[in-house]
């Protein structure tokens, strides 16, 4: 089976700001309390003008300059997103002609926050099995559309943006070394969105009762997610052949420092060793680790050759990790 790796990486963070001081003047809520609580100061907000798919097409751009490789190259589009422009066609679709990728299949995932590592995972096998060469996977959600602003527990949480991977062949021993995916449906409650499908239509009664609107039980998700937060990434690591002492990078989902903290402690690992974003952007949900993977490896940060780990959680409830050999130089 051929290796597989990412060749390019994109992002693209709208250019609203919205601080902790404005959140203020919006709901009972401080800086200080979200800054203690979440490690967030500030998110970005898509334009009114902006939907997933706008933001995607963007990220897709970057990632594609990137690898150095045309859109016409595309064999795959995978867009994971919980924020569609529309219930269908697929924003995947969307992002095919917007960037005249025309023999490229696509479809979108959901698995909400991991939904970026589900993408990888499922590109990868087509390429190393042979079916396809090159595939673009895109992690995007504008969740300030489906925010209760009246809601101070969840509404300081999250943000916008999108990042991007483009997949292709590497050599021997370089990119995808192992993966793990999990879900537990008995906890898919705990964090949902509850109306706007086939089980409660949207009608003035779910509109007037927000259920159109994120609604999370942030306890058990907290604990949810610290418990396999670490377990995965060392799942992933054993699978692979390695150990936590061979982690260059963790690229985890950035949702809580408190989360990241955890995962980190269990891990063993510096904080040096840590790629962290989630002050400046909250958690942007499925776009959260592509988008910090592109900031570290346009800083310089991540170099070939370095061993990456890339971990995250999600409603469903999900989970997913990646472990990979860097590849771009």
């Amino acid at each position: 089976m051929a290796s597989v790796g990412i060749i390019g990486t994109g992002a693209y963070l709208p250019e609203k700001v919205l601080t902790n001081a404005e959140l203020e003047k919006m709901v009972d809520t401080s800086d200080e309390w979200i800054r203690s609580r979440t490690g967030i100061r500030e998110r970005r907000i898509a334009a009114e003008n902006q939907a997933s798919s706008d933001l995607a097409v963007e990220a897709a751009r970057r990632a594609l300059e990137s690898a150095g490789i045309s859109a016409e190259e595309l064999d795959l589009i995978i867009v994971a997103t919980v924020t569609p422009d529309m219930m269908f066609p697929a924003t995947a679709c969307l992002v095919q002609e917007a960037i005249q990728a025309k023999k490229a299949a696509t479809f979108d995932l959901s698995a909400a926050c991991t939904g970026f590592l589900y993408g990888i995972t499922t590109a990868a096998q087509f390429i190393q099995n042979g079916v396809y060469r090159h595939a673009l996977v895109i992690g995007v959600d504008c969740l300030s559309r489906i925010v209760d602003w009246t809601d101070r527990n969840t509404c300081v949480l999250f943000g916008d943006g999108a990042g991007a991977a483009v997949l292709g062949p590497v050599d021997e021993g370089e990119g995808f070394l192992a993966f793990d995916l999990g879900g537990d449906g008995s906890g898919g409650h705990q964090l949902k969105q509850p109306a706007g499908g086939s089980r409660l239509p949207a009608t003035m009664e779910t509109v007037e009762k927000q259920l159109h609107t994120i609604s999370m039980n942030g306890r058990e998700v907290f604990k949810f997610a610290v418990r396999v937060l670490g377990s995965s990434a060392e799942e992933a690591l054993h699978r692979a052949g390695l150990t936590k002492e061979d982690i260059d990078f963790l690229v985890p989902h950035q949702a809580n420092t408190r989360i990241i903290e955890a995962a980190v402690k269990r891990l063993g690992l510096s904080e040096d060793k840590v790629i962290v974003n989630l002050d400046r952007y909250g958690n942007m949900s499925s776009a959260s680790i592509p988008v910090a993977l592109d900031e570290a490896v346009r800083a310089g940060k991540v170099r070939k050759g370095d061993t990456l780990v890339l971990v995250g959680f999600g409603g469903g409830l999900t989970w997913g990790s990646a472990v990979l050999k860097w590849t771009m130089s």
